[in-house]
This record gives C-alpha cells, sequence and structure tokens, in this order.
C-alpha cells in the first residue's frame, strides 16, 4: 500500500485541533515515518485508539512506514469521529473509526445516553492500546470500568500507554478510603481529574496488569506517561516514582465554542 504524505492527508480544522489540545499543524504530522511515541513495530499490529480525537495519532501512523495492521480510533466527540471518517479512512481503508456514544455535559451531552459503555473491541483483540488525554478526563468510578475494558481487550502481550494526572492520598488525610481522585471544577467534574497513584497501582494489581515504564511530567503535578503491560506478558512491573519535576503552569485549553457543536 501506498504510504500517505504528510501534503495528501487532510489537517481537522482549527476549532477540533483547539478541542484535543496542540493546534499546530506540525503535530499532526509525522516526517520521519518512525512508530509513534517511540514503540516497537511489534506492538503496532492492532491498535485501539480511545479518545481518537480528530485524529492527530492516526495521522501520524498513516505515515509511518510501517501501518499498523489494524486501527479502531474512538471518542464520545461525534463530530470529530465523522471527520476522521470523512477525511482519513478513504486513505487508509484499515483505520476504523467509532463513536462512543456516552454522556459527557461539554463533549456529548445527553441525559438519555449511558455514562459508560464497553469499548469497541473483541477480547484480547489487541497488541497496542492507546489513552492519551483520557484517564486525565475519566471520574474515579468510569476509570476504574475502563481499566478493567483495558485487562479484556489487551492481548497477553500487549501494552497501554496512557496518561494520568496523579497525586499521592496520604497528603490529603481528610480523604475517605472511598475516595480516590481529585476534581478541579464543581460544574464540570471531567474537566480534569487527578487520581491516587497507590489507587492506581493497586487497581491495575487486581486487573493482572502493572506499569512497565514511567515518564513523569516535565512541570510537577501535571502528565505522566505510562505503559501498562499484562502480568503475563513476563515483564516486571515497577513502583512509580517520585514526581520531583520542577513547579510551573500547563493550562487546559478553552475552547471558544460549546464543543459539542463543532461538527
Amino acid at each position: 500500500m501506498t504510504l500517505s504524505t504528510s501534503h495528501e492527508l487532510p489537517i481537522p480544522p482549527f476549532e477540533m485541533r483547539e478541542l484535543v489540545g496542540p493546534t499546530d499543524v506540525a503535530e499532526f504530522g509525522n516526517p520521519t515515518k518512525k512508530p509513534i511515541l517511540g514503540l516497537d513495530e511489534a506492538h503496532l499490529d492492532s491498535v485501539l485508539d480511545f479518545g481518537c480525537g480528530c485524529g492527530r495519532l492516526a495521522r501520524q501512523m498513516m505515515m509511518q512506514h510501517a501501518r499498523p495492521g489494524r486501527y479502531v480510533g474512538f471518542d464520545l466527540h461525534r463530530g470529530m469521529v465523522r471527520w476522521c471518517q470523512e477525511n482519513l479512512s478513504p486513505h487508509a481503508p484499515e483505520f476504523v473509526f467509532v463513536h462512543h456514544d456516552v454522556d459527557n455535559m461539554s463533549f456529548n451531552p445527553g441525559a438519555e445516553k449511558p455514562a459508560i459503555l464497553p469499548m469497541p473491541a473483541e477480547d484480547r483483540a489487541f497488541s497496542l492500546m492507546i489513552a492519551m488525554s483520557v484517564f486525565t478526563h475519566t471520574i474515579e468510578g468510569h476509570a476504574e470500568y475502563y481499566l478493567k475494558e483495558v485487562s479484556r481487550v489487551l492481548r497477553d502481550d500487549g501494552l497501554l500507554v496512557a496518561s494520568f494526572f496523579l497525586f499521592d492520598k496520604q497528603y490529603f488525610p481528610m480523604m475517605q478510603g472511598f475516595q480516590n481522585a481529585l476534581y478541579i471544577n464543581l460544574d464540570d467534574p471531567w474537566s480534569a481529574v487527578i487520581l491516587d497513584r497507590g489507587w492506581l497501582e493497586l487497581t491495575l494489581r487486581a486487573l493482572g496488569l502493572g506499569i512497565v515504564r514511567a515518564q513523569a511530567p516535565g512541570v510537577r503535578g501535571h502528565q505522566w506517561l505510562l505503559h501498562i503491560r499484562s502480568v503475563a506478558a513476563g515483564e516486571p512491573f515497577i513502583t512509580l516514582p517520585e514526581d520531583e519535576g520542577p513547579f510551573g503552569r500547563i493550562l487546559a485549553p478553552i475552547s471558544r465554542a460549546d464543543p459539542s457543536t463543532i461538527k
């Protein structure tokens, strides 16, 4: 199959790029054509992209020397999924985009919609799952549900690459045992969700998963990038190191329009 070049692949409109964070067109390219995120090609056999947005990572994978044999991206924003279906899938039919129609007050409102849904994936079907800036916007109960889904859909030799906001609950003695998340927005708790690192490690272990690599945030308290695998993969799990990054601010993007109306 002929690889699409950056010039052949459409660029998502600015308002969609603004919703997912990086607006620079260069952030949607892959001029080296190497596997994304520094991964081995072996992990890119079958890819499940949780929170695919407007296709930033999908577009980069389409430009790789070796494309995934199968790619499924899903997202709760109907407009961005439709854009990917209409503008990216024609360049790579093995790339499929699915609307994950769950209720979200900003991106996919609807009181009649379910709060959570199974991932659009078969059991033990994917060698790689990506969840960038997803668990950072997933309330505690939903995070636990979707981590269970990870354990269901990931192959025994598979890998989850995901970002998390993490804190240490021992510094918050007023929190109950069943409370393991902090939220920054009273009106929209999904705006940013910070999970207790101990809770995350215990939850993963209970599911037969564990952290094998951890990239600490460049700014203290911001996103950790974690590599998570099944115990069946045979790679030793690690304990999360301390966050010793410099203090700073990285503000979440604020859309100038109602996100759910962007088509």
